[in-house]
């Protein structure tokens, strides 16, 4: 199992549990995700949701790298796996807090796209490297469009690998709701509160606020897969760009 689901009362805590691979998404990792929303639809018990990662280093790096994904030969028809592993994705109603420490990158907006609000330690950056290793940053791109001052995601996807926001700058532009010392409990505080309310209310403003921005989500991420296909540079490429990084070459502010 990439999963670790555990019980607060009737917060679920759900961990993301590749620490050595910083989280990363493979495939048996995306299908689990998919089954875990989909099994919180029907159990009444759980009422509100913190996701988080195992270790220090990070919530979620994306993707794994190892994973291979197979595409047809079509610009029309891209496969992308990470598409259908938040929660509101799988039809998830209930409230879901992101509780992140350490770093928080590229495939991981996927998820915190999808999530309520973010509880952010003081160790968590975020940043997007896409574009270092020469791919288009579409999907990651319009969800943070949609959390966070245009300016402030512009900077953050388009600087790449050499710049990662702080959770104390992420908390000052309202993309962080908090930051604490210990996100996970923190965020099952919060989650607790909720839970106490009247699930129909509760989950009735979940699917309120979202509907406010999914017109436009849904428009942008029409768009997507003809922006990646004309933009990336061919896997090679990316591949050599990749294997050419140099870690610690990056500012924090």
């Amino acid at each position: 199992m990439s999963l670790g689901v555990g019980r607060e009362g009737a917060v679920a805590v759900v961990t993301l549990d590749r620490p050595e691979r910083l989280n990363a998404i493979d495939l048996a990792m995306a299908e689990e995700l998919r089954e875990v929303w989909r099994e919180f639809r029907f159990d009444d018990s759980v009422r509100a949701v913190v996701l988080t990662g195992a270790g220090e280093r990070a919530f979620c790096t994306g993707i794994d790298r190892d994973a291979v994904v197979a595409q047809p030969n079509s610009p029309y028809m891209q496969d992308d796996p990470l598409l259908r592993v938040g929660p509101k994705a799988n039809d998830l109603w209930k409230p879901v807090i992101a509780a992140v420490r350490g770093a928080a990158c590229g495939g991981a907006f996927y998820l915190l796209g999808e999530c309520d609000f973010l509880v952010a330690e003081p160790s968590a950056v975020f940043f997007d490297p896409h574009t270092t290793y020469g791919m288009v940053s579409a999907y990651e791109s319009m969800l943070m469009a949609l959390r966070m001052p245009y300016g402030e995601a512009a900077r953050m996807m388009l600087m790449g690998t050499a710049e990662r926001m702080s959770a104390r700058r992420a908390h000052e532009v309202g993309f962080v709701s908090e930051v604490a010392e210990d996100a996970v409990a923190a965020a099952v505080r919060c989650a607790t509160v909720i839970a106490g309310c009247p699930a129909a209310a509760v989950q009735g403003t979940v699917r309120s606020l979202w509907a406010a921005q999914e017109a436009a989500r849904a428009q942008a991420f029409a768009q997507a897969p003809h922006l990646i296909a004309l933009g990336n540079l061919p896997l090679e490429r990316q591949a050599e760009l990749f294997a050419g990084r140099r870690s610690g070459e990056f500012r924090v502010r």
